[in-house]
């Protein structure tokens, strides 16, 4: 599998700096920038979009906690902290692990492991032969829904509408849960209630896609992700 590129979030030079000496020891992960705060991870982020973040939770101006649920698809997470009552809400945010500060080298190692293992999973499982249909239940029965056919997708709380070519499906399931069946590469999502067809988009508009007489909003913090995977 690919290196995992990563980045450290920490209002603490000594603790950035002893974070930065761990990643440099272990060859699979790839260390694209160090930050001070949730501000320049932010900026960061936009310019280098990476797979996961060393980040620190109890920071100046917006802790690691609001800046992850702010992100409508951020990057998987390892949080490091000294303050072990963020545990819960680290979890509930389906992060990799919970680092308590101060960190040994084997309990970073450890973590690194977890990441290397989520990645390596989810790329097997990205490479395995895809079906290019599945079915959903929508009017009372199963229907047959072609990824192809697909324009875009958008969330209604548990309930998403499916926007096909020649109709709109209603199926009760999340944002989350149809992005794990939908082919990677295929889909992109562009907001936290929006999943559109990389193929079917026609032009952008300021922070808006076109799809046939459609209009898909595209968050901002999204915008420089979802202009990458359109416009190659």
């Amino acid at each position: 599998m690919n290196n995992i590129t990563c980045i450290i979030t920490d209002d603490e030079p000594f603790a950035r700096k002893g974070l930065q000496g761990y990643v440099e020891k272990i060859g699979f992960l790839d260390l694209k920038g160090v930050c001070e705060d949730a501000i320049q991870l932010s900026d960061l982020l936009q310019r280098q979009p990476v797979d996961l973040l060393f980040l620190d939770i109890q920071m100046p101006h917006i802790t690691g906690i609001e800046f992850i649920r702010a992100l409508s698809n951020p990057p998987k997470v390892i949080f490091t902290t000294a303050f072990e009552q963020y545990a819960l809400q680290g979890f509930e945010l389906d992060v990799i692990d919970y680092l308590l500060k101060p960190i040994s080298y084997d309990r970073f190692l450890k973590a690194a492991w977890k990441a290397r293992d989520y990645f390596a999973f989810r790329e097997e499982k990205s490479s395995s032969k895809t079906i290019p249909y599945m079915f959903a239940k929508a009017n009372g029965k199963l229907e047959k829904v072609v990824f192809d056919e697909i324009l875009f997708i958008e969330g209604m709380e548990n309930y998403a509408a499916i926007y096909l070519e020649n109709k709109k499906l209603i199926i009760h399931t999340t944002i989350k849960a149809l992005l794990e069946k939908l082919p990677a590469g295929q889909f992109i999502q562009t907001h936290k209630s929006y999943i559109a067809a990389i193929n079917k988009v026609e032009s952008i508009e300021g922070n808006t896609l076109h799809i046939q007489k459609h209009q898909v909003p595209v968050s901002k913090y999204l915008r420089e992700v979802v202009l990458a995977q359109i416009v190659k």
